[in-house]
């Protein structure tokens, strides 16, 4: 409670707000519109928005009426002067804290050696994070938010092919809202620190016993929860009775660790062997008594609900609105529309009588991972690994092979080495991720775990994943007409790109899949792999919901509603298929920790993918993603449009697995 009343009196100052008088608002738009101002819309909007951010330290209202009329711009020519101008200060400022956060961050993302201390420190460190109230204090903001006020999401998907109108329209989303820095320096600690906790949440499979007390998995077998965990699933529907029982241990291994019962002695440690379906210890023969995690998990997610909390009054808005609503551009109501349409859809049935006669069994809550509609299922991965060790053994190796990976996907030797020129390659402490440039002149950064062996084909499939994001970076960076435009319209545009190179990851390494049924298998993989990604996105967003609505809950009481919703989520949508109740395998997420309220982003990803795909099936390849990606930051229903000339929807993709079904 102290801390709490400590951050009021801090901030009680900073957040003096100024009510400028309807009065002085409407003088001061007549004032500029006699000054030579002609759009009275546009004048009003300005003014408003600068009225809506004023504080009292800024000011007088006499102060904000002078400010005003002496700063708006009435001619278009001085409009587009000032905005390139600002344009390429952002691009140099944004750049660099861009870059600052990538060094500061490095020790946390790659694979340098042990952490100490001071490594989160300096990576929960945000260089950036004063600078829009600094431009607030120079009133550097207030005469972008005068000139270049915020164009709504209606409004912006009125703009058509109009790309000056839109590089004006996201200047205007710049300064909309006014928080404090210790706010956001607090926000980017408690991702941070989330970040380096599951980044270090490796299960040391070589010393997990199965219910018979067997070990099943290699002595050197490391597996990141959830990632590779989920994985190891994954690798293991073609190994037959002993793939199944390593399955179910591994899924033994999740729901313990969903219910925080996992012993903190085999967390990131292989001293103990542990048995994951007695939840017992032994240590060189002796019984051990472990130490329950508790709520480790998810007093992590409390830390990053509170710091966004914090935030929440100085935008009008909380974290999942902004989230949705904000930076996706797309209400979280139109997104539980949407995937409740998806989720309740009785071709899902169909399809899972079709997994569990596939596997001469009945479906198991872990098959919502089933791989087997992949080619890759029917590999041998230790084969694919001695392959991909022998082919890239470092991460300089994987950065020399890049090109050759474009242009086996069809582009020219000249764009494959330009793209990939802007790409560097690093060794990844947790799973991996791609990391994009700010500014031209930098590289965007493609991280995958890459062990001393070399990298085995985990690692080489996320490796593709990332670098479809990289691609992505690059072209919409480098090759974007305006840098206010720059990037995708939310993160689910990426992803998109990501999981398009991901699906291409074997026919990278010349293995072909000449199945007549391959069309049939795709749509049947997709269509599965949607109905996985948008329950876990279901309850992620029913987690903050549930957070907003009980904000004094302690870390128990979260564990408690945590799993509970994800047994409600279950029962809902996938009990029907699956034909068991209560399983809470949704809830191990690891992005629930570490990337709050991200999740949607992937089901819309896979969405877009489908499309995109469909899309660029008998077309050029390389030259139409080269086109698409060059779009930059419309909204997510006009870049589909520009893109693929269709609006984002589930039906195609509902419709083709109607059609495969009937095959």
């Amino acid at each position: 409670m102290k801390h709490s009343l400590l951050l009021v009196c801090l901030f009680t100052g900073f957040i003096a707000k100024a009510e400028i008088p309807e009065k002085t608002i409407q003088t001061t738009i007549n004032t500029i519109q006699a000054k030579g101002g002609t759009n009275k819309t546009m004048i009003e909007a300005g003014v408003r928005q600068v009225a809506h951010l004023w504080q009292t330290q800024d000011g007088t209202d006499a102060e904000f009426q002078e400010f005003c009329v002496n700063n708006f711009i009435t001619t278009p020519a001085e409009k587009e002067q000032v905005f390139q101008k600002v344009s390429h200060y952002f691009e140099a400022l944004w750049g660099h804290f861009n870059e600052i956060s990538l060094q500061l961050q490095l020790n946390l993302h790659e694979d340098n050696g042990a952490l100490h201390d001071i490594d989160p420190m300096f990576g929960a460190y945000s260089p950036g994070a004063h600078l829009i109230n600094d431009f607030y204090n120079n009133k550097i903001g207030f005469i972008i938010a005068l000139n270049f006020p915020e164009v709504s999401l209606q409004d912006k998907e009125k703009l058509g092919a109009d790309r000056s109108a839109w590089a004006y329209a996201r200047l205007g989303d710049v300064f909309t809202q006014r928080v404090p820095p210790e706010l956001l320096q607090a926000g980017t600690k408690a991702e941070s620190d989330a970040d380096v906790y599951i980044s270090s949440y490796n299960i040391y499979m070589g010393h997990v016993l199965n219910a018979k007390g067997q070990k099943l998995f290699p002595e050197d077998k490391i597996l990141l929860t959830h990632w590779n965990l989920r994985d190891e699933i994954k690798a293991n529907y073609n190994k037959g009775k002993e793939g199944l029982d390593r399955q179910r241990t591994v899924y033994e291994v999740m729901k313990r660790i969903i219910s925080q019962e996992i012993p903190t002695q085999v967390i990131n440690s292989g001293d103990y062997d542990w048995n994951p379906y007695s939840n017992t210890l032994t240590q060189n023969g002796m019984t051990v008594t472990g130490t329950p995690e508790a709520t480790e998990r998810y007093q992590r997610m409390l830390n990053n609900f509170h710091a966004m909390k914090a935030i929440d009054p100085y935008t009008g808005k909380n974290f999942i609105e902004r989230k949705f609503s904000g930076e996706m551009e797309v209400s979280v109501e139109d997104v539980k529309k949407l995937f409740t349409q998806f989720l309740s859809s009785p071709e899902l049935k169909e399809v899972g009588k079709i997994i569990s006669k596939r596997l001469g069994r009945k479906l198991e809550a872990y098959d919502i991972w089933y791989d087997g509609f992949k080619p890759r299922s029917n590999l041998d991965e230790a084969q694919l690994d001695a392959q991909l060790q022998k082919l890239y053994p470092n991460a300089e190796a994987f950065k020399t092979g890049l090109p050759s990976l474009l242009i086996h996907l069809g582009f020219t030797p000249e764009r494959a080495n330009e793209i990939c020129d802007k790409i560097a390659v690093d060794a990844a402490r947790g799973s991996g991720h791609a990391w994009g440039a700010s500014m031209k002149g930098q590289q965007s950064h493609l991280r995958t775990r890459i062990p001393a062996e070399g990298i085995n084909y985990k690692g080489y499939n996320i490796a593709v994943h990332e670098f479809g994001h990289n691609v992505e970076q690059t072209i919409s960076m480098y090759n974007v007409d305006n840098f206010m435009m720059a990037g995708v319209p939310n993160t689910a545009f990426t992803e998109a790109l990501a999981f398009v190179f991901q699906k291409r990851d074997l026919q990278l390494l010349g293995i072909e899949n000449n199945d007549p049924e391959k069309e049939k298998m795709d749509i049947l993989d997709k269509f599965w792999s949607l109905y996985e990604i948008m329950g876990v996105s279901m309850l992620d967003i029913s987690v903050w919901e549930w957070m907003y609505t009980h904000p004094d809950a302690t870390a128990e009481q979260l564990k408690e509603a945590t799993i509970a919703l994800s047994k409600e989520i279950w029962n809902k949508y996938y009990a029907p298929v699956f034909g068991k109740q209560d399983e809470t395998v949704l809830a191990v997420y690891s992005h629930m920790i570490s990337y709050p309220l991200y999740l949607s982003a992937y089901a819309f990803g896979q969405i877009i993918e489908f499309q995109l795909e469909d899309y660029l099936n008998g077309k050029n390849f390389a030259q139409e993603v080269d086109r698409i990606y060059r779009l930059g930051r419309l909204t997510p229903n006009e870049w589909m449009i520009q893109a693929t000339g269709s609006p984002l929807s589930v039906e195609p993709l509902v419709h083709a697995l109607q059609k495969a079904i009937k095959k």
